[in-house]
Parts: structure tokens; C-alpha cells; sequence
């Protein structure tokens, strides 16, 4: 696909709202790479599935509250959602307490919208360098959600320029809707749910994240 390798692509599957009983075909196929927005909702299912899956990356993809930063540290194999100066400070500082090494993404609001996470592209030079230098922060890449009712593309190859002028290789961009147009430009991780495990209702019973 766009002249690319599959070895070059991580397809994140996106497990949110489903029970382990339903991520567990998956697992037995051999899939190792699984998303989760909520700290409490993969807390609740993960530990057992990683025993019972050894080899298990678990990406946390959806916001993330620094009162929930320890528990992600230890549970999470990856954050995509670093976004601002305090949450960063926090990660930094439970991953030398933990002794850990998450591959770390900063998201970008791209689409600079009022209800959305993410930096603003015209401060994401200056917020990646204080990850970086001011926190030691070993930042891998950027990440992104484009509005609904915009063409991606657009938002893709802005959050592949910000990434390329701060060397930064990796890209979390694209879902089921969009991922082939995100893989064409450079994409090396995209969250697929939908396509993968087809609709579902959101989980609105967990509070407090």
C-alpha cells in the first residue's frame, strides 16, 4: 500500500468498550498491538489478558488525566496523547519513579478545535523541545484526530511536516475511514476499531477519567 512495507505500519486494534472475551480471537490469531482510550476500562481487562497473551503492546490513545498517570505508566506499553506542559512533567516524573520507557507520542490539535485535546501546530515546536530538553522526555512521534468534517489529508500532511522539521519519525494517524490516505502519508501507527471489530455503543458507565 503507497509503496510502503507492512513492516513498516503498526496497526493499532482499537479494543475500546469491548469485553475481553471479545478482544481474545484476536490475541489467539496473533495480534499484539491493542488501543484503549480509558486508563480504568483497560485496567479493569488488560493485566489478565496480557498473562494469558504474553507479548502484548497496549496503547493508550484517548485522554489522559494526570491523577490517572501512574496507573497508565505501569500499565501502558505506549501514550499518544501527551499535550500539555503539566501532563508531561507528570509522565516524566512516574517514569523514573517506575523505572520505565514508554514510546511517548505528542497529539496535535490540527484542526485547532475548541473540544479537542492536543497542542496547537504553531506551538508544537516549542512544546516538543521542552518535552525534550526541559523534562528528558524521549518523545517518538506525533499524533493526531482531524476533524470529522474536513478532509484528513490536510491535517495529515501538517502533522507530517511538524514531524519531520523536529526529526521525529513516527506518525499515529488514520482509522478505519481514512487509514490508506494516512499510510500515503506516512503513517506508522493507525487505529483501527471499526473495521476490526465492526460498531459499538460507547461505554458511559465508567466515571472519573
Amino acid at each position: 500500500m503507497a509503496n510502503r512495507q507492512n513492516s513498516d505500519i503498526t496497526l493499532i486494534a482499537v479494543s475500546k468498550t469491548l469485553p475481553g472475551a471479545d478482544i481474545a480471537p484476536l490475541l489467539r490469531a496473533g495480534h499484539r498491538e491493542f488501543g484503549e482510550n480509558r486508563v480504568q476500562e483497560a485496567k479493569a481487562k488488560w493485566p489478565e489478558l496480557k498473562m494469558q497473551f504474553p507479548g502484548c503492546k497496549l496503547h493508550l490513545i484517548g485522554p489522559l488525566q494526570t491523577n490517572k498517570v501512574a496507573e497508565a505508566v505501569r500499565l501502558f506499553d505506549a501514550i499518544h496523547t501527551i499535550d500539555r506542559p503539566k501532563l508531561a512533567r507528570v509522565v516524566a516524573e512516574e517514569l523514573r519513579k517506575q523505572e520505565r520507557q514508554l514510546e511517548l507520542f505528542i497529539q496535535v490539535n490540527t484542526g485547532e478545535e475548541t473540544q479537542k485535546s492536543g497542542v496547537l501546530p504553531a506551538d508544537a515546536d516549542s512544546f516538543i523541545r521542552t518535552c525534550r530538553e526541559d523534562l528528558g522526555l524521549d518523545i517518538a512521534g506525533l499524533m493526531c484526530l482531524p476533524p470529522i468534517e474536513e478532509e484528513p489529508t490536510l491535517h495529515f500532511a501538517l502533522l507530517a511536516k511538524i514531524a519531520k522539521r523536529n526529526g521525529l519519525p513516527k506518525l499515529s494517524m488514520g482509522m478505519s475511514g481514512d487509514l490508506e490516505k494516512a499510510i500515503a502519508l506516512g503513517a506508522t501507527h493507525v487505529r483501527v476499531g471499526t473495521a476490526i471489530f465492526g460498531a459499538r455503543a460507547p461505554i458511559t458507565h465508567l466515571k472519573g477519567e
